[in-house]
């Protein structure tokens, strides 16, 4: 157990991977609904989750309490130009994924040029792009009438290969490139060095405004994908279509061991704070609970994750003194 915590502290994302075990073989004991279908429901669900969850991690991880507010909205946006531009026709997939990103990139763009020009708080430039962008929706569901999913990207949302949802394998190609970003590139070690410390980093040559901007930006392209096959799985698309995904993108990336202030992020982490999270909505689904309730059990279980994944580096911190701070968070 001395051992064990050390590398608990370094690895937070165990937390998140023993929560999913715990729950999938609670389930399996209490429940006769688990089998290898619902595992493949649960995962595709999860694979949703897993885009947006990504893009926020990459916010998170620039810091001073950084979070990305807009993904509902650009979700929702997305769902509703896709089906529009796309019209039921696999020949326009291309099209429409074109006006889905554009959609992303203009969002992304604005979040960055709110944050990092104007210097309004992430929260705030975020949360007012998402009311224009909720507005936007609104002029798009009058066009939305007999508007169709391809094919072609409805296979790619919820179709099967040997068995394995390709929305997964979409979402692990996702999860692999993003550690691979995050370990091995320049841009990478920038992020979380903004995180850690933005002074420091830009005294060190980091260009830090333009590392938060592309954050931004990675998160509302990575959204805007989302919307786009999220429209393609359910076969249409509303206006709270992307609410769910607010909450939860954030409490995926915090179960999944990455630090809510900034400076380290883990995608495998976050991939499995997803699958633990949709894991605990159906629970409570098959339990009967309600809407109300099911947002607060989620609460508690990230307010508990968090306080037990952080207490090692709290101790750190606290034997070693304040300039502890940005080695805790690097590791």
């Amino acid at each position: 157990m001395h051992s064990f915590s050390p590398w608990t502290a370094r690895n937070r994302w165990v937390w998140s991977l023993i929560g999913v075990l715990i729950l999938w073989a609670i389930l399996s004991v209490l429940t006769d609904r688990v089998s290898l279908h619902s595992l493949s429901g649960v995962a595709t669900s999860a694979s949703f989750l897993v885009l947006a969850a990504l893009g926020q991690m990459f916010v998170v991880t620039t810091g001073r309490g950084n979070i990305d507010l807009s993904i509902a909205s650009v979700i929702a946006l997305s769902a509703f130009v896709g089906l529009i531009v796309i019209g039921g026709s696999d020949g326009r997939i291309g099209l429409g994924l074109l006006a889905v990103l554009g959609i992303g990139l203009a969002v992304g763009l604005t979040n960055a040029a709110l944050v990092v020009l104007f210097r309004i708080p992430a929260m705030i430039a975020t949360l007012a792009t998402g009311y224009v962008l909720a507005t936007t929706t609104l002029i798009a569901n009058r066009s939305i009438a007999g508007a169709v999913a391809s094919p072609a990207l409805a296979f790619v949302a919820g179709g099967k290969v040997g068995g394995v949802p390709v929305m997964f394998l979409i979402a692990l190609a996702a999860v692999s490139l993003s550690s691979f970003v995050l370990g091995k590139l320049a841009y990478g070690r920038s992020l979380s060095a903004t995180g850690q410390n933005a002074r420091a980093a830009r005294l060190a040559g980091v260009r830090t405004g333009r590392v938060t901007a592309t954050a931004f930006v990675i998160s509302s392209v990575l959204a805007a994908l989302d919307g786009a096959l999220l429209s393609a799985y359910v076969g249409g698309a509303f206006l709270e279509m992307g609410a769910p995904y607010l909450l939860q993108s954030v409490g995926a990336v915090v179960l999944g061991g990455s630090l809510i202030f900034g400076g380290s992020s883990t995608a495998v982490g976050t991939l499995f704070g997803c699958i633990l999270l949709v894991l605990i909505v159906t629970t409570m689904q098959i339990a009967g609970l309600p809407p109300g309730t099911q947002d607060i059990v989620q609460g508690v279980v990230i307010i508990g994750v968090l306080a037990l994944a952080g207490r090692p580096v709290l101790r750190r911190i606290s034997r070693t003194g304040p300039d502890a701070r940005a080695a805790a968070g690097s590791q």
